[in-house]
């Protein structure tokens, strides 16, 4: 059966959730997810170009959700995870289905607990007995690692490295190439910067950047 799917967000994460889209669907030989079009409140020129570029078009603001059949999925997009928050509360109550997407060249592992909305990009690693809120995002080449809980809207950036055993609050998030080591608590609200390795519990709504992050 092939599902509609509708992109909210025009920009470069929304565009390469259809290329991860594109992927799923040859990997199976089949058309999985039919792709609606982009969705988004005010994209800029150059990015609803670059977006109907991709062959979807563009379909309005959020408010054609609204019209869409009950049985369309809906992914969000949208790389800043508090941003990626604040629509879902907008859109969650129409009740359209989130979609889960996992690309063909990413590892999924045994015993994944995740709610609706996950996005697993190329090349990231979920190992085992992870536990995952609403719209996980793991960016390409990220990695995140056993018995982690992870909360709702949080985004792994490319090449981040999350231990084992670690907590990761709501709407955190975890810059590029950057490591949290085993057993630590990122909280709700937290950015970790590029490249910074975390050694101790981040507190909520902080930034820490650095080696070692402070």
């Amino acid at each position: 059966m092939t599902i509609g799917l509708v992109i909210i967000g025009c920009g470069g994460h929304g565009r390469e959730i259809a290329q991860l889209v594109a992927a799923v669907n040859e990997a199976n030989g089949r058309l999985v997810w039919r792709l609606v079009g982009f969705v988004d409140d005010a994209p800029s020129e150059i990015n609803r170009k670059r977006a109907e570029a991709t062959g979807a078009p563009y379909l309005g603001t959020l408010a054609v959700l609204h019209d869409l059949p009950p049985q369309t999925h809906v992914t969000l997009g949208l790389g800043d995870p508090t941003i990626r928050r604040t629509v879902d509360t907008r859109i969650d109550a129409l009740g359209l289905p989130a979609a889960s997407l996992v690309h063909p060249d990413a590892t999924v592992g045994a015993n994944l607990n995740a709610a609706e909305g996950l996005v697993v990009f190329a090349g990231a690693r979920i190992t085992t007995n992870v536990t995952a809120g609403r719209h996980l995002h793991v960016n390409q080449n990220a990695t995140l690692a056993h018995d982690c809980v992870v909360s709702d809207h949080v985004s792994l950036h490319p090449l981040a490295a999350v231990s084992g055993d670690c907590r990761l609050g709501t709407a955190a998030l975890i810059g590029a190439g950057a490591v949290v080591l085993p057993r630590l608590h990122i909280g709700a609200g937290a950015t970790v910067g590029a490249g910074a390795c975390v050694v101790r519990d981040v507190p909520p709504n902080v930034v820490v950047k650095g080696v070692p992050a402070r």
